[in-house]
């Protein structure tokens, strides 16, 4: 028996990775397959897996924390398909909402136009977001709502007569998107050699991973404020009059789930205020319930001059991104003929507005946020039961967001080499975690890590399946390690 093989079984004991013979009879496998390999270019995938005849999953339904693929077999999915459906698969009212938005009125842009969808739910984010942060400009996705912010962010300093304020602060490995503009901000390297020479003007500073943080950090508050202050060592050495922005995840994903400790943001909010730069809670990932808030940003008591934000706003119904802003941004563009020169086609497309607002009613009806608030520690215990595997070195995340950090030695904290963590996590943990019924994400942007996030409605008995799952799996790892 393979070790594939080995894992299927294991998972077909659980129970899971049952086939439903009703789906597989509506395709065509081969031909779909075959398709797929002559046209179809994925996205951040290697193309040699369909040119090598090996061929894709193809997921053809989801229903509640479920898929099921082309063959007809049933997954768990436990990235909520990519940090996107919040409230779960199958919704039939987003569905049907969406389809009386597309007979009323399918499209019209918000270039001076405006229709009741999109200023509707400008007016429901804007009461949502905390502070000043009243006005709502729309894009189709998180990157573009990141490029919006770095744009606006430059533009605003130079409304403000101080040109040269155009640089931005970011955190390493963090992931911020892949347009132009997003890349600069991005600080995985191995995401931008490529593309080089990026939009200039991006600058890194140290995370919040406190499991690899310095020796001298000897508590984690300690360890938030020499975090915080690198951030302020930076404005210095680059020059205050040229920095424009810092952009922030309430937990960096990239990397493996970084919380900031207490007290980090506060310090951040102190320091961008004293150098009067501009701080931007990028929370395309971490808004709409994934940290138990409709913003993260609430849950960590600060309150930035932008948020970006997308995914789960429509629970990926429909594609929608956001840039909201702070009525101090916004000011120098309430006057006069001065006007923002940037926008995108389907930005606040009417159906996208239309179930963003239907979804965000399920929202409020199920109190989604309020389940993750409750549900989180049972969901972060059950996780560290994996504590006793060799192969587990760190368990972290809030919410209904956590990654676990995968290690060579459990006393050293030695990590895999570049060609262990390719046998590791493409070699084996993805497609055996896939084939035991776990759709996840083992990710080696920083350290080898899975990454959880889960749609918001599940709770114990949920917990302790993906438990079982990676128990029985990484388990598997280390033993062919």
């Amino acid at each position: 028996m393979t070790i594939t093989e080995s894992t299927a079984a294991a998972a077909a004991a659980r129970g899971t990775g049952v086939t439903d013979s009703s789906i597989s009879s509506k395709f065509d496998e081969a031909d779909l397959q075959q398709k797929a390999k002559d046209h179809l270019w994925m996205h951040f995938s290697r193309q040699s897996v369909m040119e090598d005849g090996h061929g894709v999953p193809i997921i053809v339904k989801g229903e509640g924390h479920h898929i099921w693929d082309s063959q007809g077999k049933k997954y768990f999915d436990g990235l909520s398909g990519l940090f996107v459906v919040n409230a779960g698969h199958g919704r039939q009212r987003l569905a049907e909402v969406a389809a009386k938005q597309a007979a009323e009125l399918s499209f019209f842009p918000l270039w001076s136009y405006a229709h009741p969808s999109a200023i509707e739910l400008a007016d429901r984010l804007a009461d949502y977001a905390p502070g000043d942060l009243n006005r709502v400009f729309f894009s189709t996705g998180g990157g573009e709502a990141v490029e919006t912010a770095f744009k606006l962010a430059k533009y605003y300093w130079k409304l403000q007569g101080r040109p040269t304020k155009h640089k931005v602060i970011s955190r390493n490995v963090a992931y911020h998107g892949t347009p132009q503009g997003a890349l600069a901000i991005t600080g995985i390297p191995a995401m931008k050699e490529m593309f080089e020479p990026v939009t200039p003007g991006g600058f890194r500073v140290p995370n919040t991973n406190f499991y690899r943080a310095p020796e001298h950090a000897d508590n984690l508050e300690e360890f938030g404020v020499w975090a915080a202050n690198r951030i302020e060592e930076m404005i210095e050495f680059e020059g205050p009059e040229t920095v424009a922005a810092v952009f922030l995840e309430p937990v960096q994903n990239s990397g493996g789930c970084f919380p900031p400790p207490p007290g980090y943001f506060q310090r951040v909010r102190e320091i961008c205020d004293k150098y009067d730069v501009l701080l931007v809670s990028d929370e395309v990932i971490c808004a709409f319930g994934r940290i138990g808030h409709m913003f993260a940003c609430d849950e960590y008591g600060y309150v930035p001059d932008m948020i970006t934000c997308a995914k789960g706003m429509t629970s990926g119904y429909s594609p929608i991104g956001a840039t909201i802003v702070s009525d101090r941004v916004y000011e120098p563009f309430k006057h006069g003929n001065t006007s923002f020169y940037h926008g995108y086609t389907f930005g606040g497309h009417p159906v996208s507005a239309a179930v963003a607002l239907e979804n965000l009613d399920i929202f409020e009806e199920e109190k989604l946020n309020e389940r993750v608030r409750a549900n989180s520690p049972a969901f972060r215990s059950t996780l560290e039961k994996l504590n006793d595997l060799p192969i587990v070195g760190d368990v972290r995340g809030d919410g209904y967001f956590f990654g676990i950090e995968l290690v060579k030695d459990k006393v050293t904290k030695e990590t895999f080499d570049d060609d262990e963590s390719e046998r590791l996590l493409r070699g084996f943990l993805s497609k055996a975690l896939f084939e035991a019924g776990l759709y996840c994400r083992a990710d080696d942007r920083g350290d080898p890590v899975i990454q959880l996030a889960p749609p918001l409605t599940i709770g114990q008995p949920e917990f302790d399946e993906i438990e079982g799952i990676l128990r029985s799996v990484l388990t598997e790892a280390w033993a062919q390690l």
